[in-house]
Parts: C-alpha cells; sequence; structure tokens
C-alpha cells in the first residue's frame, strides 16, 4: 500500500553536509532512516512520528543528524551535518502504520530501495 522513493544521496567530503529525501505514497506513517555498509547489519539512523512532533536519533548521529517531514507532502527528509567516513552506507527510508519511534527494523513494513552515501576525500 504504501511506496517509498530515497533521493539525494552522493558523494561528500568529511566534514560536509547532504540532504536526503524521501517520497511516501499510500498514507501517511510514521518513518524512520536506516543505513546499511558492506559486510554490517542494517542499522538503525532516527525516527519520527507521523504528526513530526518528536524524533529519536542512534547514538552516532547525535547532534549531527535532523530528521523532519512535511505532512502535506508525505515526505521526510534527513539532513546530514559533520559527516565522517563512518557515515558510508546506503541509507533506507522505512515506513509503518503502528510504530513509535521504532529502532528495530522488523517494526518497518515497507522499505525504499535505499540510496548510496559515500563519504571521501
Amino acid at each position: 500500500q504504501v511506496q517509498l522513493v530515497e533521493s539525494g544521496g552522493g558523494l561528500v567530503q568529511p566534514g560536509g553536509s547532504l540532504r536526503l529525501s524521501c517520497a511516501a505514497t499510500g498514507g501517511t506513517v510514521a518513518m524512520a532512516w536506516f543505513r546499511q555498509a558492506p559486510g554490517k547489519e542494517r542499522e538503525f539512523v532516527t525516527a519520527i512520528t507521523r504528526s513530526g512532533g518528536t524524533s529519536n536519533y542512534a547514538d552516532s548521529v547525535k547532534g549531527r543528524f535532523i530528521i523532519s517531514r512535511d505532512n502535506a507532502k508525505n515526505t521526510v527528509s534527513l539532513q546530514m551535518n559533520s559527516l565522517n567516513a563512518e557515515d558510508t552506507a546506503v541509507y533506507y527510508c522505512a515506513a509503518a502504520f503502528g510504530a513509535y519511534l521504532s529502532q528495530n527494523a522488523v517494526n518497518y513494513k515497507f522499505w525504499g530501495q535505499g540510496t548510496q552515501v559515500t563519504v571521501s576525500s
């Protein structure tokens, strides 16, 4: 029912910034970002409620990343600042009808195809 499309990935230098976007169709849902680097399991990055009033972040990105949403457009954005090599990964947008700031991937039913973020000099 819900389809997600990520965009905005690319190559950025260490210390730089990048903004990812996720466009959703099929309903207003709680959304989150996960990421996965080669050889590693998918890990939680950040989540936001359907209202956009509350969010949660993984310790590794606190103070650097900001998630926001525009319910009128059914989009969610991830502003990434002070990027470093450890942030290099495929970033996935995820959505669910019942999740509340969940950090567990199993709670998200809908997933985008991912967008590559590479942080390198």
